[in-house]
This record gives structure tokens, C-alpha cells and sequence, in this order.
């Protein structure tokens, strides 16, 4: 499933890098700021679409965060990391949604992964699994909208919504389509 992108995120190219886990012990937390899609796991070499043995797409949830955390290599990194959930990040997530009594992430949600530790291997040529812990904790009060612009406060005047008149536009606009 494709979708046609933003023409400015077209012409001038989006860089939102993905969240690293390198060791035990590293945590990323932010907030939701963009409703989390699904979408068929690609291999990294490759860029090839990804199956399971019985031809069954190999899907992924792409959730997009707004941190703390900026790359002094690139400039322009606003903070925003995707996490691209599968496996034993999957599992800690679930778990994370339901005891917060939430039915799912939401934009405005914050949300923590620490990666805890190696699991065992399911065989012994390959790595050991990374094991996760998550803690959800749902956007409060307001729309989906509201949400996401007072948890992701901002001091770059580009990307902050309060003096940047195109994403008071956007935010309108998502408003009114709440409305419809």
C-alpha cells in the first residue's frame, strides 16, 4: 500500500532516523506525534519486501516519536525517531498499552523502551533477541491533535506549532476531518 507523500516532504526529502538500542540499559522515550501505521518489513540489505515462509507478508508497526535526543552530525534533526515494532518490542508494547487501559497508541501518547537485555537464540548461528520493557502512557484530555502539540513542546520556531503558521494550518485542517 502506498500513499502519495507530502510535496514538501517530497521535494525537500524527510530524515527521521530510527531509534537505537545499542547496549542494555539504552531507553528512548517520546511522544507520539504521528498516528502509527503498518507496513510490510523490508530487508535492510536489499530493501526487498519481506515473507514468511507460507508467502504471509511480514508487516511492522512504524511508530514516529518526538525526543530529546539530537544528532550533532545532522543539523536540521528535530528529535522525531521511528521505532519500527515487531517481535519481543512488539510484546513489551502490548503489554505497556494494556496495563496503561488503553486500547492502542495514540498521537499525544507517551511512550518509554528500554532494551533490557539478550534473550536466548532460537538457533545457535544466529544472534540472541533483544528483550524489551515499555511503559504507555495515553495522551490526556483534548483531541488526538491538541494532544500532540502541548506533549512535544518545542524551542525551534520551524517546527513549533504556536508560531509556525503552517502547522497551525495542518492542525485546522486535522481538526476539521476529526469533525467530518
Amino acid at each position: 500500500m502506498s500513499s502519495t507523500p507530502d510535496p514538501g516532504t517530497w521535494l525537500m526529502g524527510e530524515r527521521i532516523p530510527a531509534a537505537r538500542f545499542p547496549t542494555p540499559g539504552t531507553t528512548v522515550t517520546g511522544t507520539i506525534c504521528e498516528p502509527p501505521r503498518v507496513e510490510q518489513q523490508r530487508d535492510y540489505s536489499s530493501g526487498e519486501p519481506m515473507y514468511w515462509r507460507d508467502g504471509t507478508p511480514r508487516m511492522q508497526l512504524v511508530v514516529t516519536l518526538q525526543t530529546d535526543e539530537r544528532d550533532p552530525e545532522y543539523p536540521d534533526d528535530d528529535g522525531r525517531r521511528r521505532l519500527y515494532v515487531r517481535g519481543r518490542m512488539k510484546t513489551a508494547i502490548r503489554q505497556a498499552v494494556k496495563t496503561s487501559g488503553a486500547t492502542g497508541l495514540d498521537v499525544g501518547g507517551t511512550l518509554t523502551i528500554t532494551y533490557t537485555g539478550d534473550g536466548t537464540p532460537t538457533n545457535p548461528r544466529f544472534q540472541p533477541p533483544k528483550e524489551y520493557s515499555a511503559v504507555y502512557k495515553p495522551p490526556t484530555g483534548g483531541g488526538e491533535t491538541a494532544q500532540a502539540t502541548a506533549a512535544s513542546p518545542t524551542t525551534n520556531p520551524a517546527t513549533n506549532p504556536a508560531t509556525n503558521p503552517d502547522i497551525q494550518a495542518l492542525i485546522a485542517q486535522l481538526q476539521q476531518q476529526q469533525q467530518l
